[in-house]
């Protein structure tokens, strides 16, 4: 019987139909952080056509793939300031007294990450009842794309944290590769965007009491807290931008910010007697837009923000590190550490309030399948074994700008805001 599943080694064929399998199977996994890209524009002919293209600025990842051959490693973005002023009343001389306008602009880098799978030799296949050539691609693809959601999470954390175990693809900061594997820099949230829980009052500004994150045991994830979330958005000139779904009726008259939350968090708000109200609420609103897949997992809607789980805990224990912007108008960071008093019993989760525009993910084609993400096998030892490997050509950053508000310049997490709680934990670091 023919072999319509595998292609044989040395098809020339092999990189540019596998690549796009790879491509195609990557942009339609069912995860979360996928779930927060928008779709590419329709109407192109092929998967190479779409290297043109950008995903809609209204969800938290934008997706640019306008990156090819000549066309340099580095994406550059624009925020055109707000401006403010008066109208010019009567027969007041309006001439020569326009309000200026000012373009801020950030930057992203891509490189290629590649994971090779050990496909096995020639007494592998005599031994094993499995088909390693058959396994190894879906292996390979299960890392990459675990890759790619965990390095998205980080950045918008602008934190790894320290929770680790053979899940993670992305090391801690204190890893030599930490930097390389994460292709841009890791940039700690700034001032205007980092927050902390504040008991039963909400939330506050992230603080420092000598050398140690200001927040205690008790500070946990509550409705309060998403209410003081609200509150934050309400309050401020320019909050994130709101987040539109495709298809959501309702997303003009009612506005919606995401916010990501550890298992951990999701259990003690989900506590909560009224939080069946939040699932039912949520369900209400993905009919409005048309079954959107975030409202039908764990969620729940509070007070225009929808609560998601994350995949992976961005957690700080005691003695860890977490860096903070230590002014509105600099992007310096400072330290400070989880006090010793949470002891083995407690540590710090970080929420992620989303907006549209919150990270940038950067495409760029291989030479080869003239695609974002390529698979290659290779014979080694005279033929005995074979190696295969996946590849991506991507790069990722948190949107900033330096936005003039008036009163001087603030850099700005254009559409993440972060809000450490503190957390229960059955056993210490693993």
């Amino acid at each position: 019987m023919t072999d319509k599943t595998h292609m044989a080694y040395g098809d020339p064929k092999a990189m540019v139909d596998q690549a796009a399998g790879l491509f195609a199977t990557h942009t339609q996994r069912n995860t979360t952080l996928n779930r927060l890209t928008g779709k590419m524009p329709k109407g192109t002919k092929g998967a190479e056509a779409t290297l043109r293209k950008q995903s809609t600025q209204h969800m938290p990842i934008v997706r640019c793939q306008d990156l090819g051959k000549g066309k340099g490693e580095e994406v550059t973005f624009h925020l055109l300031n707000p401006t403010g002023g008066y109208p010019i009343m009567g027969s007041e001389y309006a001439e020569g007294r326009g309000v200026g306008m000012k373009l801020s602009e950030d930057k992203l880098r891509v490189n290629q990450a590649r994971f090779p799978v050990d496909l096995g030799d020639t007494m592998t296949e005599v031994r094993s009842p499995a088909d390693f050539r058959r396994l190894g691609r879906p292996v390979a693809q299960a890392k990459m794309d675990a890759y790619v959601d965990q390095s998205l999470l980080v950045h918008m954390a602008g934190a790894r944290g320290y929770q680790d175990n053979i899940e993670w693809k992305v090391p801690v900061e204190t890893h030599p590769d930490f930097a390389k594997i994460m292709v841009n820099r890791v940039k700690a949230p700034t001032k205007n965007r980092h927050f902390m829980a504040d008991g039963g009052n909400g939330i506050q500004e992230f603080g420092v009491n000598a050398g140690e994150i200001d927040l205690a045991t008790t500070d946990l994830l509550k409705m309060d807290t998403v209410d003081g979330i609200r509150s934050f958005i309400d309050d401020i000139a320019l909050p994130p931008p709101p987040v539109h779904f495709e298809g959501d009726a309702a997303a003009t008259d009612s506005p919606l910010r995401v916010l990501l939350v550890s298992s951990t968090q999701y259990n003690l708000f989900a506590a909560d007697p009224n939080f069946r109200q939040l699932q039912a609420s949520a369900m209400a609103r993905a009919q409005q837009a048309k079954g959107h897949p975030l409202f039908l997992g764990e969620v729940g809607l509070w007070n225009g923000v929808l609560i998601v789980k994350m995949p992976k805990p961005i957690r700080f224990y005691k003695g860890d590190t977490i860096r903070y912007c230590t002014a509105y108008d600099s992007e310096a960071e400072s330290s400070c550490v989880v006090p010793d008093s949470f002891g083995d019993n407690f540590a710090i989760d970080r929420s992620i309030l989303l907006g549209g525009q919150a990270v940038a993910e950067a495409l760029a084609a291989h030479r080869k399948s003239k695609m974002p993400f390529f698979w290659s096998e290779k014979e080694l030892d005279h033929g005995d074994k074979v190696e295969g490997l996946i590849g991506a050509i991507r790069g990722i950053s948190k949107i900033r700008f330096a936005v003039d508000t008036g009163r001087g310049t603030e850099f700005t997490d254009y559409g993440a805001t972060v809000i450490d709680t503190a957390v229960p934990i059955r056993k210490p670091r693993s």
